[in-house]
């Protein structure tokens, strides 16, 4: 990129119909008429089967509690504390203290009584917090669990492995739903989740292609701030199938034309870096900060979705990687037919996001690549248990492939407590000069 290079930026104009969802969303699960959830009951299925119960609605752990860390910090801070003073320690993810802390309260952040769970079906997750979480709400309030689990295995692919594990997760699946049936006199909607599964796989789709432009195309027309502002919705944030496909063709089609139009996330960009996991969502000031330098963030293989969703091809392309998956002929029509069709014959979850972090941790810098980017920022986090699991061996890869590494600590992106904000700006000023670049 030359030197003083200026490319012209624009307001993003998505914005307002993002915001639009993200509050319509907000509003259906603070509904007293609908049967309230804590969980996440789609994870590694390809769709949400809660949107299929139509008295029902999930609410997980994630978005609600990193949205109580970044809308009002002090609220965030009284509900870790009404944790904390119960026994719970602050190893936990930060997300689980603010979401378990406002139930201890029993009101949101404008005094309005917390929505009370009345199921739990835990995120099945690498990250063990992920199962722990369902058992709080549910020791709280004396009501039903369910858990599913997360199938993986280390390894080349293997027909037999993923044939067990995706009997298991169908098994687990039918469980769920008939108790729920059952219990809640609630009946299935197989119509429904065929719809949302389409739905999903058309999202997913728009979401690669944003993911690539913003890789490939210097300079990127969308930065991580502006990704994490929209990423959960459709998916942790629950929004109707047909706005969820064209919400993200909307996305998608922005994101092209300020491509093709070098229409700049970052007007004076001249140095472009990735990092591992979400910010402490208290302080995405830093994201700013960094652009003072002329520095983007391309954002991680968590906030693109699913891991290295990309690979390198022999030509030196980029293409998506290939998973196993059924046949585009393939009838669903049964709630069984449904089941293993979101399973999928890979039964791993999610392309392997954290698959890719703890088995292949050299994705990191494939990763890094694909982005053209110069350097990473690695959060070294003190709670939530698989949160910094294998970091300091992803810097070595990354520093391997030519990339500067800077680390930082805090606690966890839901909980500001041991985020030094002055110091991370101060380490900030000082990687940037050392890399010969000025504000």
């Amino acid at each position: 990129m030359a030197k003083g290079q200026i490319w012209e930026t624009r307001p993003l104009e998505f914005w307002n119909k993002a915001k639009e969802l993200r509050a319509g969303w907000q509003k259906s699960i603070e509904s007293v008429e609908k049967v309230v959830g804590q969980g996440n009951c789609g994870y590694g299925t390809g769709f949400d089967w809660s949107q299929a119960f139509p008295a029902l609605t999930i609410i997980e752990d994630n978005p609600v509690g990193s949205m109580m860390q970044n809308k009002n910090e002090p609220y965030a801070r009284r509900a870790r504390l009404a944790s904390e003073v119960r026994g719970w320690g602050r190893e936990v993810c930060g997300y689980q203290g603010n979401c378990w802390g406002g139930q201890f309260l029993g009101y949101i952040e404008d005094d309005s009584p917390w929505p009370r769970r009345k199921l739990v079906v835990p995120m099945p997750c690498v990250c063990d917090q992920h199962a722990k979480r369902g058992q709080q709400a549910r020791d709280f309030e004396n009501m039903p669990q369910w858990m599913a689990d997360l199938t993986m295995y280390a390894g080349p692919y293997d027909p037999q492995r993923e044939e067990a594990m995706l009997e298991h997760k169908v098994y687990c699946f039918f469980r769920i739903i008939n108790d729920i049936e059952r219990i809640f006199g609630q009946k299935f909607d197989e119509e429904k989740v065929h719809e949302l599964m389409n739905a999903n796989a058309v999202r997913s789709e728009y979401s690669k292609e944003i993911s690539y432009i913003m890789a490939r195309t210097i300079p990127t027309p969308l930065s991580v701030k502006d990704l994490y502002s929209v990423y959960t919705i459709g998916g942790l944030t629950k929004v109707d199938p047909e706005e969820t496909v064209n919400f993200w063709k909307m996305v998608r089609d922005e994101v092209k034309w300020r491509a093709d139009n070098h229409i700049a996330a970052v007007g004076n960009e001249r140095f472009r870096w990735i990092e591992a996991h979400p910010p402490s969502w208290h302080y995405m000031k830093y994201y700013r900060y960094m652009e003072e330098y002329g520095a983007v963030c391309l954002g991680s293989q968590y906030s693109h979705g699913a891991g290295s969703t990309f690979e390198e091809q022999p030509d030196g392309s980029w293409k998506p990687r290939v998973e196993p998956a059924y046949p585009d002929d393939t009838t669903v029509e049964t709630r069984e037919d449904i089941f293993r069709y979101g399973a999928s014959p890979n039964a791993r979850p999610l392309g392997g996001m954290k698959f890719d972090e703890y088995i292949y941790r050299w994705r990191i810098a494939e990763f890094a690549k694909f982005m053209q980017a110069d350097g990473a920022l690695l959060p070294i986090w003190r709670h939530g248990v698989g949160c910094t699991l294998t970091r300091k061996e992803q810097a070595m890869y990354l520093r391997d492939a030519g990339l500067s590494v800077m680390h930082y600590e805090g606690s966890q992106p839901g909980d500001r407590t041991d985020l030094d904000e002055k110091r991370l700006l101060d380490q900030l000023d000082t990687w940037m000069q050392s890399l010969g670049f000025s504000r």
